[in-house]
């Protein structure tokens, strides 16, 4: 029995840290719809922002099943993804490619929350507390959904514009560089050793 309460003390805390991860990403999500240029992406970020939303409040149901307080943990796992992701999207020059950054870190973001709600949901099951694995089940299909449809929204056209973005500014240096080498070349012509006359 001391193993389940073990585990019923570890779905606690992990319950904690997703709810803290959840109330992060609602500050996030607005952040990157708003930078988003693509319109199917600024849709889904906001489409997954009300789905965050209902993620907190399923949360909190969650809390009220289990008779104890909603109250959440400082997850440094997300903040550090957040965190990664501001930094990339930083970075990005094009607007193509700030779009598949924003992508890649948010479906760093999926990935980490389909973890762990594929981790309390098993721990809740295996307690006997089918009712509130039902609950992180939606969630956790939710989540995978998510992930799918930035999946789509990456292979669909936004990997391939920043591909041709980059290779065109690639292609823009290459030529300017070739261009002040052949401009050296003219130049230096006509000014190298001069060769003695033959007499």
């Amino acid at each position: 029995m001391a193993s389940l309460d073990s585990l019923d003390q570890l779905l606690h805390e992990e319950l904690k840290d997703i709810y803290d991860a959840e109330k992060q990403l609602t500050k996030a999500l607005p952040k990157l719809a708003k930078k988003a240029t693509a319109s199917e992406l600024k849709d889904a970020f906001q489409g997954h922002l009300r789905q965050t939303e209902d993620h907190v409040g399923r949360l909190e149901q969650v809390f009220e099943m289990l008779g104890v307080p909603a109250r959440a943990k400082k997850c440094v796992g997300m903040k550090s993804l957040l965190a990664e992701g501001d930094e990339m999207i930083g970075e990005a020059e094009d607007d193509a490619a700030r779009d598949a950054v924003m992508i890649a870190a948010a479906q760093k973001v999926e990935h980490y929350e389909i973890a762990s709600y594929g981790t309390v949901r098993t721990w809740a099951n295996l307690l006997g507390k089918t009712d509130i694995a039902a609950l992180l089940e939606d969630t956790l299909e939710e989540e995978k959904e998510a992930d799918q449809k930035l999946t789509g929204i990456a292979e669909s056209f936004v990997n391939e514009a920043a591909a041709e973005e980059g290779g065109a500014r690639r292609t823009s240096a290459t030529r300017s560089g070739r261009n002040v080498a052949a401009d050296r070349g003219s130049r230096g012509k006509g000014r190298g050793v001069t060769r003695p006359r033959s007499r």
